[in-house]
């Protein structure tokens, strides 16, 4: 066994759009980390976390890295960075804008900004017709029911329940649909049944505390048997940027129901992640375990588009080199935390 006592190693990335370049490079990075502590090329994330959760783009990633290279494998078919070739290659197409759409929305205004086209292709193409009962690991990925109005949670636990199924391109395509961007998914589980689902991001932009209270669920303690506690997990949750534009009084005061929608959005988002940035924090910090928390994230600066939907190569680029940055930014933190869950065992499941 190794040196570390037994943990829950959690990984959370957060909602953001295109941005989720920078989270992919982020994540790259920390592959080629634990690669290089376990002297084995062939690593993947998933081999050393056990649950997954995201929201939005953050499920594009979850799920990529928890896919099977079979229905019957247990390793991944996909390394972090062949993920961030996905944004790259598709990006255009998923963000596309065909111009009877434009002229027939208004711009965004009467219908989705985006039709779902070109996104469903890309999940397709990677995704298959894998279920999210075949995923390698436990995973969460978040969504809103708004028929039913509650929070939709894809789990790989829940899936293997009859009539809790759903076809991983399907969950994901629903966690990506933004409110204005995309249109809500209608989607069915494996009895056949509805869903009209929007992004999860609309509640859980950040969906760490999902994550903690899905691992308080479903993993046990070796010594006691009892459910695992914020003590006996390691959790990385990582983010798209940090969007710091301001919006000034005087700008703001007279606005009506057009000029706050897509601010509202940025603020809804942004605010909700940093919420439960904090919220987790005190919990670690409260307990004397603060180092078994990491937040990886940044301001976005100037040199890229704030925007979550801007799929030019000038700004995939400027993603990309500030995925870098913030990995240099936390370089030895990463490292530390990609040899901490190398040397570590994962707790058991509770069933």
């Amino acid at each position: 066994m190794a040196n570390q006592r037994k943990k829950v190693r959690i990984l959370s990335i957060d909602g953001g759009g295109i941005r989720g370049v920078i989270p992919g490079v982020i994540l790259s990075v920390l592959e080629q980390n634990i690669q290089q502590i376990c002297g084995n090329k062939n690593a993947r994330l998933a081999d050393y976390f056990d649950l997954m959760a995201g929201t939005s783009t953050g499920g594009i990633l979850s799920a990529c890295y928890l896919l099977p290279q079979s229905r019957e494998s247990q390793k991944a078919k996909f390394s972090a960075a062949e993920i961030v070739d996905l944004y790259f290659q598709h990006g255009e197409e998923i963000f596309a804008r065909p111009f009877f759409h434009k002229i027939r929305s208004a711009g965004g205004i009467l219908d989705e900004k985006y039709p779902a086209k070109g996104l469903k292709k890309t999940l397709k193409k990677y995704m298959g017709d894998t279920w999210m009962s075949d995923l390698i690991k436990p995973s969460l990925i978040t969504a809103y029911d708004i028929e039913r109005r509650k929070a939709h949670f894809f789990t790989q636990q829940d899936a293997k329940q009859k009539g809790k199924n759903f076809l991983v391109r399907d969950a994901v395509w629903s966690t990506a649909a933004a409110p204005t961007y995309f249109e809500c998914t209608n989607i069915k589980d494996d009895l056949k049944r509805d869903y009209a689902l929007i992004d999860g991001g609309v509640y859980a932009n950040n969906p760490t505390l999902c994550a903690y209270a899905e691992a308080r669920s479903l993993f046990k303690k070796p010594d006691t048997q009892k459910a695992v506690t914020a003590a006996d997990m390691l959790i990385l949750s990582v983010g798209t940027g940090n969007d710091k534009k301001t919006y000034p009084y005087q700008k703001a005061k007279n606005w009506g129901q057009a000029e706050w929608v897509k601010p509202i959005i940025d603020i809804m988002m942004s605010g909700v992640a940093e919420t439960v940035d904090y919220q987790v924090r005190q919990i670690y910090d409260a307990i004397e375990h603060s180092s078994n928390y990491l937040r990886v994230d940044a301001p976005l600066p100037n040199t890229v588009n704030h925007d979550m939907d801007d799929a030019s190569e000038e700004n995939m680029q400027a993603l990309k080199k500030q995925g870098e940055l913030v990995a240099q930014k936390f370089k030895k933190q990463l490292e530390d935390f990609a040899k901490t869950i190398v040397e570590t065992d994962g707790c058991e499941r509770i069933y």
